[in-house]
């Protein structure tokens, strides 16, 4: 079973009420297929992963692309069914709902707080550690 978490900006700002997170090599396999949508506040968080299909997805979705330590890199809306999407230095991926991403006003350039997501043995983090500059 996947754990659920609620995701917010740095700021405090809610922006995945129910976010289920993906960090096992099945969990990420699985994804969304079989769902029939996702609710507005409900998510997918996908880690390690830089790049997603929607292949036997039956609805279109926000994907955001973020990098290991939540920064929005890029956001693809309303990716619909049967396409790909990825982002250079993606790391972490959170699918949402059609829309959510604007009407949660996450942007390109925003800060996501993975901090939630720590005490997990997988992930971007496990056995990578941030590059030095």
């Amino acid at each position: 079973m996947m754990k659920t978490v609620s995701l917010r900006t740095v700021e405090d700002r809610v922006v995945c009420e129910r976010c289920l997170v993906a960090d096992s090599p099945w969990a990420r396999m699985r994804g969304l297929l079989g769902r029939r949508g996702l609710e507005s506040g409900e998510g997918l968080l996908l880690r390690p992963t830089g790049s997603v299909h929607t292949f036997f997805m039956r609805f279109p979705i926000d994907v955001v692309f973020l990098s290991r330590d939540g920064e929005v890199l890029r956001i693809a809306q309303a990716l619909s069914p049967w396409r790909t999407a990825g982002a250079r230095r993606a790391k972490v991926v959170l699918e949402l709902a059609a829309g959510d991403a604007e009407r949660r006003g996450i942007r390109v350039g925003s800060r996501l707080d993975l901090s939630v997501l720590a005490g997990s043995d997988s992930g971007p983090a496990a056995n990578h550690p941030p590059a030095s500059a």
